[in-house]
């Protein structure tokens, strides 16, 4: 059982069933409320849910020990992930979740690409073809026909 808590899978796994949750929930969630005012109260609850938990676990560690690179792409990464959140509860506001969320998933070619392109990673024909195959497929589902 160890293991399963050390393999990236299970919780990449467990990332994506949280991630479909997150549609369902906000899809409601946002109903009579400002998809951006939405937004916030979803991000405090993150940091109070966050908190608890480097509390609980003791991995709180000094400010000063995070490098100025560190914190420079870890506060890029914070804004994108805002830009990002804001974007998916207005289009959540706007448009069923069941088309919603797969044209979001799109992030996934996106990321598959931008890993090339940017940090050198090297992907295999099979591996292009399951990026060609997920974009298709969000484009698919997304798709109202």
């Amino acid at each position: 059982m160890k293991s399963l808590f050390t393999s990236w899978p299970f919780w990449a796994l467990l990332s994506a069933g949280f991630a479909a949750l997150t549609a369902i929930f906000a899809k409601i969630g946002i109903e009579n409320v400002n998809s951006d005012f939405a937004t916030f109260i979803r991000t405090v609850v993150i940091l109070a849910a966050l908190a608890m938990i480097l509390t609980a676990i003791g991995a709180w560690q000094p400010l000063d020990t995070v490098s100025a690179k560190t914190w420079l792409f870890l506060v890029l990464s914070g804004l994108a992930t805002g830009a990002s959140w804001v974007c998916y509860f207005r289009a959540l506001k706007l448009g069923d979740a069941a088309r919603v969320a797969p044209i979001d998933k799109l992030s996934v070619v996106m990321v598959a690409v931008f890993a090339v392109v940017f940090l050198g990673e090297r992907l295999s024909l099979p591996n292009w073809l399951g990026v060609v195959l997920i974009g298709a497929g969000a484009v698919l589902v997304a798709y109202k026909g």
